[in-house]
């Protein structure tokens, strides 16, 4: 059961005019709990609709701030991360450590604050959601010493430096995605789905396991598409919910690792715990629109991510390379330019195997098609990617605390050429 719970005085009403409202809800199918004497302030009124800019305002701590955060840190304290996410434009990411959590900017690099927990030697962030580059985070506790329950999706405001309010489960949090309307909690077989505003339940839906918290939500404006696992193994579920219709899509025959969505929701890649293949599917029909290979052997497929025109797909794994695969999907604006752009394609085309011409005889192996562009890093660590706001730019996060920019070669391909690197972990690295 998820409930719902706010934090009244001490603490001081963060608008004067804010409106009340009463927590009542029915989680579940259990009988709704009142909550009135615990009323919390409309999130709307804190954050109203018409101001969710893509602009992270300057923090003023109030004098009271050192009380719930600890003086500034020790620099030569081992910090231990937790979480590594982009935010939903990839301009920022955020990152959970065990002290606390920091964000980052990403082009220019620089860190833009941090927020450390005084829990004697804990404190341990494992989920920073952003919502772009507004004040309104998504917290749960992880690590050995957790600053919060793992039950429990904490909303922080870093205007006021606090929490402002929470939604606790009866199971742990596995992931939290954010919209400007939205809130999705992620749990190990269960997603609730809140109205952002006053956190009115709106949906629940029923997944298989889902111990990672896979989940995928568009963030174009208007339409909402929300991509799960479904209840069968390498199934996913895609809910439109401007139609309100349910599409179920058998996408893999094992598992499914990872997936992402375009911006827009219109486009799917997953990749399944075998880890050899990346799909691309239409989410409104489930048709498969394109397969590409990252390997002959098994891997884990850490991350997937389209570049905003959706002509271009990143892959991440354990086997220590970045892949980058030209996506051709017909119709698509990216592909029709891709394909009547006379120099174009030669990075294309050399994805494509020499043998492909033997297509319905040889394997499907020698048919594939491979990455235009590849950056090695050390194989074995975990690492996320995106794509920059640069033209031909990937931004690559380590659970190491590593952070490169790189840039690949749209028509010649080959090796990405390195930009920049950072360790985002170390005291020295003063932005």
């Amino acid at each position: 059961m998820a409930t719902l719970s706010a934090y009244s005085p001490p603490w001081p009403n963060p608008n004067p005019n804010a409106t009340l409202l009463s927590t009542q809800e029915a989680v579940e199918g259990l009988e709704s709990q009142s909550q009135s004497q615990n009323s919390y302030h409309s999130l709307s009124s804190i954050m109203p609709q018409d101001q969710l800019t893509d602009q992270l305002s300057p923090v003023n701590p109030d004098p009271n701030y050192h009380a719930s955060l600890s003086s500034p840190p020790d620099s030569t304290l081992p910090v231990s991360l937790l979480h590594l996410t982009f935010n939903q434009d990839f301009g920022c990411f955020s990152a959970g450590t065990d002290h606390g959590f920091r964000i980052y900017n990403c082009d220019p690099f620089r860190e833009i604050f941090r927020r450390d927990f005084d829990c004697g030697g804990g404190g341990g962030i494992g989920v920073v959601e952003m919502l772009f580059r507004c004040n309104i985070l998504a917290l749960v506790g992880g690590g050995s010493v957790p600053q919060y329950p793992p039950n429990k999706v904490m909303i922080w405001d870093d205007h006021q430096n606090r929490c402002i309010g929470e939604l606790s489960f009866r199971s742990e949090v596995r992931s939290v995605k954010l919209r400007r309307d939205r809130i999705i909690v992620v749990l190990e077989q269960k997603i609730f789905v809140y109205n952002f505003a006053d956190l009115k339940l709106l949906h629940q839906i029923e997944t298989i396991a889902n111990p990672k918290g896979l989940c995928a939500v568009s963030q174009g404006a208007g339409s909402l598409v929300l991509v799960c696992p479904g209840l069968q193994k390498g199934q996913v579920r895609v809910e439109h919910y401007a139609s309100k219709r349910t599409k179920f899509i058998m996408a893999h025959d094992s598992r499914i690792a990872c997936f992402a969505l375009t911006h827009d929701g219109q486009l799917l890649a997953t990749a399944s715990t075998k880890g050899t293949l990346v799909r691309i599917f239409n989410t409104a029909d489930g048709t498969l629109l394109q397969e590409v290979r990252r390997g002959a052997d098994r891997a884990e497929i850490y991350s997937l991510a389209f570049s905003s025109t959706a002509q271009w797909l990143a892959v991440s794994s354990d086997k220590g390379t970045v892949h980058v695969f030209s996506l051709k999907i017909p119709g698509s604006p990216a592909a029709d330019k891709l394909w009547n752009t006379p120099d174009s394609n030669s990075a294309v085309n050399s994805s494509t195997s020499p043998l492909s011409f033997f297509k319905g005889v040889l394997p499907k192996y020698f048919s594939s098609e491979w990455s235009v562009a590849q950056f090695r890093l050390v194989e074995g660590s975990q690492y996320v990617v995106a794509f920059g706001h640069q033209k031909n730019t990937i931004l690559i996060l380590g659970l190491d605390g590593s952070f490169y920019r790189c840039q690949f070669d749209p028509v010649n391909g080959g090796e990405m050429t390195q930009l920049e690197y950072h360790n985002f972990l170390k005291p020295e690295a003063a932005f």
